[in-house]
């Protein structure tokens, strides 16, 4: 805990891409642990690759974020910035005697590696400069900082998801702290980051379990507390392979254009390693009431489309009309081009009950809804224009005239009329339905036909089918 007490997560992507699923799965997870304590989730941009992190990328984890809903507490803190609080502390180290200069040439650091390598055994430093003076120094080589990590002994990472991890000492190397042009390394700049801004708890992947040990560490060594660590197995494909773009390793952005909702992905996301009980879809607000670090499976999760959605599509059947069409409209107009005023949102919302109960996604929903927008005379795809034979044409004009009769246009009056010409005709509902359907959205992808006439209106609804019988 903090010195208030207080739990303090953080989330610590890279600014070198998008926000992918496995690092949205992390910071959903710091998220929910903090909000589940009343405590805080911060955002470090670990941008000290001053080569591949780049401003878009930036911007794509904050979009990636903020359309998840986790907004995290405070400004997000940039790991660049810190620098010369880095090498304060490395210089600290050196005075304490947890650190040293070391100034082995990039030959011998090449001769240790090719040893190592001849040996079949990881490269270590092999502690050169560990114990000499600096006096011995040759000219011309710029020193790292090296940490003098014990030698014997080992080290334990008390890890909520992993257990108790022993690694023994003579394993951890020393490790450079500040290489030779100044700049600080990942390993001691995520520990003074993660001490000066409060940090408690650290949940990140499975693959930073190593970097826990050495972290630890250089805690002890600044007689710093070490926070409590959850590392969570990485996610994999659907064939147990680590996750990739085949998978389904995207950004966030990517579903977001899919048509996925943003709390249908939260659900899914948080269900990728993590459960409680046999429950599959809830709420985030009972999501934030469950969750815990224990409860997190120690084997890696398998991410599905299928599940996916199932999930969106059970948001999408539970969601709120006007919070839909609130999602659908914008997402329409920049990946679908529609242009969307305010009769054709009116439209979309009147429509939204019958499009939704068949809808995966968001742009099922549109795909659903193009009879909406379609221009007359409407195209027909070829498999419904077929269905457009002479008496099927024949039979329209019948039906219009009956159809232009009804006073009461609503779904529940127009079936009742629409059946009651079937029963006068002695037509089965696929001999009027299939040549309605073309006449009316020139698609098989529309909602149940009483509600496309409700929808388009009347006068519209009739235009369409006139179309047909001339």
């Amino acid at each position: 805990m903090s010195d208030t007490g207080q739990v303090i997560t953080r989330f610590a992507p890279s600014p070198t891409g998008f926000l992918h699923i496995g690092g949205a799965r992390t910071a959903l997870f710091n998220w929910l642990f903090a909000r589940h304590h009343g405590g805080k989730f911060l955002l470090r941009i670990e941008d000290t690759d001053r080569e591949r992190s780049t401003d878009e990328a930036i911007e794509a984890i904050f979009a990636g974020m903020k359309w998840l809903g986790l907004e995290w507490d405070g400004e997000p803190v940039f790991q660049f910035a810190q620098q010369a609080r880095h090498r304060e502390v490395a210089e600290h180290m050196l005075a304490s005697g947890h650190a040293y200069y070391c100034y082995c040439s990039p030959d011998e650091l090449t001769a240790m590696r090719e040893k190592a390598k001849a040996e079949g055994r990881p490269m270590h430093y092999d502690g050169t400069w560990r114990d000499r003076d600096a006096s011995e120094a040759p000219e011309g080589i710029a020193p790292v900082i090296r940490f003098k990590a014990p030698k014997d002994g080992a080290t334990t990472i008390k890890d909520t998801v992993q257990g108790d991890v022993t690694i023994a000492n003579e394993q951890l190397d020393d490790l450079i702290l500040m290489r030779s042009d100044g700049t600080p390394t990942y390993m001691l700049s995520v520990v003074v980051d993660d001490h000066d801004m409060g940090v408690t708890h650290i949940v990140r992947g499975d693959d930073h379990l190593t970097n826990a040990a050495r972290q630890i560490l250089i805690y002890q060594a600044l007689d710093w507390a070490v926070p409590e660590f959850a590392h969570v197995p990485l996610i994999h494909g659907p064939d147990g392979a680590k996750l990739s773009k085949r998978h389904g390793a995207l950004g966030v952005e990517a579903y977001r254009d899919m048509g996925y909702l943003a709390e249908a992905m939260r659900n899914y996301l948080v269900r990728l390693g993590w459960s409680h009980g046999n429950d599959e879809i809830f709420s985030t607000e009972q999501a934030i009431e469950w969750f815990n670090l224990e409860s997190i499976g120690k084997s890696p999760a398998r991410f599905d489309f299928a599940k996916l959605e199932h999930v969106n599509s059970a948001y999408i059947k539970e969601g709120a009309d006007e919070d839909l069409v609130a999602a659908l409209a914008p997402l329409l107009e920049s990946v679908s081009g529609w242009r969307i005023d305010s009769a054709l949102r009116n439209k979309l919302l009147q429509a939204m009950p019958s499009l939704k109960e068949r809808a995966k996604t968001l742009l099922d929903l549109g795909k659903g809804a193009e009879y909406l927008r379609s221009s007359r005379p409407i195209e027909i795809e070829d498999k419904l224009a077929a269905k457009l034979t002479d008496d099927a044409r024949a039979m329209l004009g019948r039906l219009s005239t009956v159809l232009s009769d009804l006073t009461d246009w609503t779904t529940a009056a127009i079936e009742a009329c629409v059946r009651g010409f079937m029963d006068a005709e002695g037509l089965k509902f696929g001999q009027v339905g299939q040549p309605l359907r073309a006449a009316l959205t020139g698609t098989t992808a529309s909602p149940g036909l009483f509600d496309v006439l409700a929808t388009l209106g009347k006068e519209e609804a009739l235009s369409r089918i006139n179309d047909q019988t001339k």
